[in-house]
């Protein structure tokens, strides 16, 4: 490999996944992997197959459809796990097992209780394994940054002995500074004898808000592959941020003197439909990908930018993927045409799947006049991934005022018989989340509600987004109208069907292991 190349590592379905919230059907790790693939990462952490049916379903679809990057799943150095993992990826025409141990001592003595020695069996034994299987397998050492530098460099040259073709370095709570890791990295290079068989790998956490700064320390010290996620996302603070990371070496070139393979216009896309799926919003003055990223209000700034853009912009939008000459779609649309430009924005849709978008986008149209991109992305969202046994709105209605008793009378379709019901509430919205309770019969709780404006003006799309609880499972639901009562009731049942989806799911279970 070349030098001066770095390897994009994407874990957003994997470490990503983890952000509290952000949990994923197998629909949408799906659609993300596919656009993450039109993004050209390297190679794409699919999930980790041993932790759930859903997890090992995802990857091994990911594996046999996905084509073009590596596909790699997680396991930790357990026989069980490195066999799941390989047998989820046996279709990927490029798979890689990513086999973990945690080495410091803080995990050793509270989390595993084990000597050095026998964790470094665990990793022998782990990576052997893997390399039974196929022949690109990294090895990961937890908690690298707080792991004794003799021990680490013991097990990652036992590692790379033992078939380990990537040694990932993780900075696992984000507890590094970025001089002191670079060092790390340096020091590996200069201590590990067997080094040169293996390509170094780096993995940081945002605890202390350093993770792009000890990713980009980790490069310049030579590491040939970062571990990143779209929007930073992650558990706690969140991960490295592909698009901070992969920018900075791009428009810092000179001075990083390293290229990535990465397809820069892809990144806006790629932001948005994971923040779509996962439910979680990108904040406005994020880096690369925020709303605000590449606005000016500053009157001289703005006069600034009419002579010359370069004079507050180092990059620009174009090179992301934001164009000023934008496709606005309306009511004159075809279906043709909408299906061109939801494919690309990376949605992969069925006949069906467009043609219930093509109505809702109608709808819009008719209301909106002009629908944005950003507005095509909330109706994707908020339809349901299995149309099969799910609650259709029909019809809503709405009595409410400052004297007046909060009613609702919902109309609700399944499988193609209307049922009615009606229920008063403390507002509007509560009225109607009430009447479809009486309608599907299911003990919900309501543990969260939010409302955002896709676009500006005040005939913007709102989109809600709800999380419900149902015998210990959250589930995620997102809406999207015009009228954000509407998009409040299309992001409850959203919610609704996934919960009953679920319900299906282990009453069918329950009645086969029954029947056995």
């Amino acid at each position: 490999m070349d030098k001066n190349r770095v390897l994009v590592f994407d874990t957003t379905l994997r470490d990503g996944e983890q952000c509290p919230g952000a949990s994923l059907g197998v629909p949408e790790k799906v659609a993300i992997a596919h656009q993450l693939a039109r993004l050209n990462v390297d190679i794409i952490e699919a999930g980790f197959p041993v932790s759930s049916e859903a997890q090992f379903n995802a990857t091994k679809i990911i594996a046999n459809e996905v084509k073009g990057p590596v596909i790699a799943a997680l396991a930790r150095c357990v026989d069980l796990d490195i066999d799941k993992a390989a047998e989820a990826l046996k279709g990927a025409e490029k798979p890689r097992i990513h086999t973990f141990v945690a080495t410091s001592k803080i995990h050793l003595e509270k989390k595993f209780r084990k000597s050095e020695d026998e964790v470094l069996q665990m990793a022998i034994a782990g990576v052997k394994r893997a390399k039974s299987y196929f022949d690109d397998i990294e090895f990961s050492p937890e908690d690298s940054s707080r792991t004794g530098k003799e021990f680490l460099f013991r097990i990652i040259e036992a590692a790379i002995k033992s078939g380990a073709t990537t040694i990932n370095v993780p900075d696992t709570v984000g507890y590094s500074n970025p001089d002191e890791f670079g060092a790390l990295i340096r020091e590996i290079f200069n201590t590990v004898p067997n080094i040169d068989k293996a390509i170094i790998s780096v993995h940081c956490h945002n605890d202390l808000g350093l993770a792009v700064a000890n990713t980009l320390a980790g490069i310049r010290n030579g590491a040939g592959q970062a571990e990143l996620t779209i929007n930073g996302i992650g558990e706690r603070a969140g991960n490295a941020s592909l698009e901070e990371v992969v920018m900075s070496l791009k428009t810092r070139a000179g001075y990083y003197n390293k290229t990535v393979n990465i397809n820069t216009r892809e990144i806006i896309n790629t932001s948005r439909m994971v923040s779509t799926l996962m439910g979680i919003p990108v904040q406005p003055n994020k880096a690369i990908v925020g709303a605000n990223a590449f606005a000016h209000e500053s009157g001289i700034h703005q006069d600034a930018m009419i002579k010359d853009a370069s004079t507050y912009e180092i990059m620009t939008p174009k090179e992301v993927g934001l164009d000023a000459s934008k496709i606005v779609l309306g009511r004159h649309s075809g279906r043709h045409g909408l299906k061109q430009r939801l494919t690309e924005l990376g949605y992969q849709l069925s006949q069906d799947e467009l043609n219930h978008i093509y109505d809702r986008f109608l709808e819009i149209a008719d209301k909106k006049k002009e629908v944005f991109d950003e507005d095509l992305m909330a109706l994707v969202g908020d339809e349901n991934a299995d149309d099969k046994d799910a609650y259709r709105l029909e019809y809503f209605h709405i009595l409410s005022g400052n004297k007046a008793i909060p009613t609702a009378t919902i109309v609700l379709n399944y499988q193609d018989k209307s049922i009615q019901e009606a229920s008063v509430g403390d507002g509007p919205i509560d009225a109607a989340f009430k009447a479809i309770d009486r309608i599907i019969q299911v003990p919900l709780k309501l543990t969260e509600y939010s409302l955002r404006g896709v676009t500006g003006g005040k005939d913007a799309i709102g989109e809600v987004l709800v999380r419900v609880a149902n015998n210990g499972n959250k589930f995620l639901g997102r809406g999207a109208s015009t009228d954000i009562i509407e998009a409040s009731i299309r992001a409850y049942l959203n919610a609704v069907n996934k919960s009953l989806q679920i319900q299906n799911k282990e009453s069918q279970s329950n009645s086969t292991k029954a029947e056995l």
